[in-house]
């Protein structure tokens, strides 16, 4: 009778501390918001938008397929529907395709980079309502392969900085510019940029790429719009799984065949996911919004301790974005067998794209892989990839100045840490600077966020306007 007694006392003080904690876990405290509005040429944004958006600045792993005349058109136009920037600002072009404006500040020992890049993915026209490089400007809405990826944040980043510039406003510090213009093919474009700051010894203050957004419904039971700010984004491999056979006749099979071994292979690998882990962006997440959410998901965040495996359980069922932050994933992408119907292949292979988690390095995952399937006959190797970027600070004056402008411009958005899962030119900064961050300027509903990289890509020009007060709410902290 003790033991039962003992036993409903240890559950009765579980069930208070998780109440207490839960009840604790209450919304912190907001940025800063900055004072004032900002007076938007709204008209004018969205023109020099539409105009970079004629340029047909299709990048491709193959140079030959690129078309150099339409990047050199794009930089060629910068000069006129941007004046005051190449009045006041040095600008240099750079390898590959590196464009790096600099605005002297008052002093120069903490600069800022804003970066975007102008190159874009390709098109299937015919999966298009509109034409994708003419920028149709349609109720309301621009039209145009690199409205949202990402002329909008090149076209308000020199946008807000021609308004300042027209203002007589200096800022405190160095401001740079930097874009690339292969940032959709790992192009090199960044890494010289990188490499320039490193030569001239130069540690910026502040970095800030595309990334997050405001956006909804993205984290369980919260109902605001949050302003997701990357602190550090999860790296990628690319892995082919390979089996070869003495092939044959179809009508033949001998066990085992490769299409077989991959199946087996692809369905170890599903049904074992990587490790969870709440490494710092999404610990930090979690704290944020956690505290918003309903009273079920508080109970769970605010009590990770004892409910960290009901969330693992419910990321890997249910999959998406939540469970991407947790761990690393794995995509099966492509997969190649035999020429004919009737043939055993000869060689057979799959290939998957991993996004890793902050925890993971290209060399542990391949490890991962090569135990989980324990099978001599598959040969796995990697194609390609890179490991997870580091990891920039939240409790600083950086984080502060990014956070101040998202609340500025959205005003009752939630603004939180949050880890990217792409992966984007910025990662090259973490040789030089743990005050990278990722945020693109807009405010996107799902049906929008959906047309990046795919057919239809467009943008409402409120948005277009809205990135460029972001820029001039950060530009003026700088």
């Amino acid at each position: 009778m003790f033991v039962v007694w003992l036993i409903l006392a240890v559950v009765v003080v579980l069930a208070a501390v998780v109440l207490v904690r839960t009840l604790r876990f209450a919304p912190g405290a907001a940025p800063a918001v900055p004072q004032g509005e900002e007076t938007i040429d709204r008209d004018k944004a969205v023109e020099n938008l539409r105009t970079l958006i004629r340029c047909r600045t299709v990048s491709n792993t193959n140079h030959a397929l690129e078309d150099d005349a339409e990047f050199e058109k794009l930089i060629a136009t910068l000069p006129t529907l941007y004046p005051n920037v190449f009045k006041t600002c040095k600008f240099e072009q750079l390898e590959d395709r590196g464009l790096l404006f600099t605005w002297s500040g008052r002093e120069h020992t903490e600069p800022t980079v804003l970066m975007a890049h102008y190159d874009v993915v390709d098109v299937d026209e015919a999966g298009w309502k509109k034409p994708p490089f003419d920028a149709v400007l349609e109720d309301g809405v621009v039209w145009g392969r690199g409205a949202l990826d990402t002329k909008v944040t090149f076209n308000g980043v020199l946008t807000a900085a021609d308004k300042l510039i027209g203002e007589g406003y200096v800022p405190a510090q160095d401001i740079y510019f930097a874009f690339s213009g292969g940032e959709e093919v790992n192009g090199l474009g960044a890494v010289h940029i990188v490499d320039w700051f490193e030569a001239n010894h130069i540690t910026p203050a502040l970095v800030v790429d595309e990334g997050g957004a405001v956006v909804e419904d993205v984290f369980p039971g919260v109902k605001q719009p949050c302003g997701l700010i990357g602190i550090a984004e999860k790296g990628m491999l690319n892995v082919e799984y390979k089996v070869k056979s003495g092939g044959g006749h179809a009508s033949a099979p001998k066990p085992h065949s490769p299409l077989v071994a991959l199946s087996e292979a692809c369905t170890k690998i599903e049904s074992h996911p990587f490790k969870a882990h709440v490494t710092k962006p999404v610990a930090e997440m979690f704290d944020t919004l956690g505290r918003y959410s309903s009273f079920t998901y508080r109970m769970i965040f605010a009590n990770l301790w004892l409910f960290g495996g009901v969330l693992d359980s419910i990321c890997r069922k249910g999959g998406g974005e939540l469970n991407a932050l947790m761990r690393t994933t794995v995509a099966f992408t492509q997969a190649k067998g035999s020429a004919g119907r009737n043939v055993i292949p000869p060689e057979a292979t799959l290939i998957s794209n991993l996004r890793l988690n902050p925890e993971d390095t290209m060399e542990s995952a391949l490890s991962y892989l090569k135990e989980t399937i324990n099978d001599p006959a598959v040969e796995i190797t990697k194609l390609e990839g890179m490991n997870p970027s580091r990891i920039s600070e939240t409790n600083c004056p950086a984080w502060d100045k990014v956070a101040s402008a998202v609340a500025g411009t959205w005003k009752g958005c939630l603004v939180s840490p949050y880890l990217m899962v792409q992966c984007s030119d910025s990662r090259h900064y973490g040789r030089i600077s743990d005050h990278v961050y990722r945020f693109s300027a807009m405010d996107l509903t799902a049906e929008e966020r959906g047309t990046l990289h795919g057919n239809n890509e467009r943008i409402r020009v409120e948005t277009v306007g809205r990135a460029v007060e972001f820029y001039v709410r950060l530009m003026r902290q700088c």
